[in-house]
C-alpha cells in the first residue's frame, strides 16, 4: 500500500465513495466525521473530530499528504457553519502542509440561460446561497495564492449513483421507479440538466488530490449535460421494466412537497432556477488535463438501479 496518507472529511455518499476510490489506488485512508463511525472498510482509520475546532483539525490532519472536504451542512445552517468549516479545513491544510481538495457546487454562477458553465464563468449568483458559495470559494483560492495553504476546488452538479439517496435524482426517483410508482421531478423536465455520477466525482477528487499541478484553480468534475430529466426517466424505465410517470413540481414553493419538508423547500426556493433553464456544464478542462470523462449515463444508471434494487431486497 502507498505510504501517503489521504484524509477524507465527511462520510456521506461523496466521502464514502471517495474512500473506496482512494483504497483502490493503494492509498492509506483516514476517514473523519463527528461520530467516529461510518460504513467504511476495516482497513480505513476511522476518527471522530469536529471540523469547526481548528486545534482538532490540526491534530487529525497531521501526517496527511492530501485532505478532502466532503463535509455537508444543511442549507439553513450555511451562514453560520460554512465559514467555520472553511477555517477548520484551512487550519488542517496549513498545519500539515497537505493539499486540500474542496468539493463545491455550481450555485455561485447563478442563472446562465443555457450558456455552458466553464471554470471561468462569472459569479453572477442571484441567490444568497450562491453569493455565499462564491465568497467561500474566493477565500479558498486566496489561501492558495497567498501561500497560506495548498487548495484546489472540484465543482459538481446534482449527484446521482449508489448511496446517493438525498438528491433530485435520488431515492425519490429510484425507489418508486423500481416499484412501478410515480417518481418526483422538479421544474421543466424537458430542459437539459447536468448530473454528476458519484463514482466520477470520487475519481475526480482523488485525481486532483494526487496531482500538485491541479492546485490553485477550479475544476469541473466529469458531468453529463446532454440529457433532459425526461430522457433520464426513460432510461430508468427501460432498466427497471416500468414505464416512468412523474409528479412534477413546476415552480418553487416554500411548503413541504413530496419527500421534502418545508424547511428544505424554503431554503431551496432561491435555487429552483436550475430546473427551469438548460443547465450545461463544460468539463473539458479535467478531460484534457487528466483524461477524465463522465461515465456513460446508461452505464451509470444501470449501476445505480442495481444498487437501489439491493436496498429494496
Amino acid at each position: 500500500m502507498n505510504s501517503e496518507l489521504h484524509v477524507v472529511f465527511g462520510t456521506g455518499p461523496a466521502g464514502v465513495t471517495l474512500v473506496d476510490e482512494l483504497l483502490s489506488r493503494g492509498h492509506r485512508v483516514r476517514a473523519v466525521n463527528r461520530s467516529g463511525t461510518a460504513p467504511v472498510p476495516a482497513e480505513v482509520e476511522m476518527v471522530a473530530a469536529d471540523i469547526t475546532d481548528t486545534d482538532a483539525m490540526a491534530t487529525v490532519s497531521a501526517g496527511a499528504t492530501v485532505i478532502y472536504n466532503c463535509a455537508h451542512a444543511p442549507y439553513h445552517l450555511w451562514d453560520d457553519l460554512l465559514p467555520k468549516l472553511q477555517a477548520g479545513f484551512l487550519a488542517g491544510a496549513a498545519s500539515s502542509g497537505a493539499r486540500l481538495v474542496v468539493t463545491d457546487t455550481l450555485y455561485m454562477y447563478g442563472p446562465t440561460s443555457g450558456v455552458p458553465m466553464t471554470e471561468h464563468t462569472p459569479h453572477n449568483a442571484t441567490s444568497h446561497k450562491g453569493r455565499l458559495r462564491a465568497k467561500v470559494a474566493d477565500r479558498y483560492l486566496h489561501a492558495n495564492s497567498s501561500g497560506e495553504a495548498q487548495v484546489t476546488i472540484a465543482r459538481a452538479a446534482d449527484f446521482y449513483g449508489p448511496r446517493v439517496t438525498n438528491s433530485a435524482l435520488g431515492g425519490a426517483v429510484f425507489f418508486p421507479a423500481l416499484q412501478g410508482n410515480p417518481v418526483v421531478a422538479l421544474g421543466d423536465i424537458d430542459q437539459p440538466h447536468a448530473f454528476s455520477y458519484i463514482g466520477d466525482v470520487a475519481a475526480a477528487l482523488a485525481t486532483l488530490g494526487e496531482h500538485p499541478e491541479a492546485l490553485g484553480r477550479v475544476w469541473h468534475v466529469p458531468t453529463t449535460s446532454d440529457h433532459t430529466t425526461r430522457d433520464v426517466h426513460r432510461i430508468i424505465g427501460t432498466l427497471t421494466g416500468h414505464e416512468i410517470t412523474a409528479d412534477i413540481l413546476a415552480a418553487a414553493t416554500t411548503d413541504a412537497w413530496g419527500p421534502f419538508d418545508a424547511t428544505f423547500m424554503r431554503e431551496y426556493a432561491e435555487l429552483f432556477y436550475q430546473y427551469l433553464e438548460p443547465q450545461i456544464v463544460d468539463c473539458q478542462a479535467i478531460a484534457d488535463t487528466f483524461g477524465l470523462g463522465p461515465t456513460p449515463i446508461e452505464d451509470a444508471l444501470r449501476t445505480t438501479v442495481a444498487w437501489y434494487r439491493r436496498q429494496l431486497a
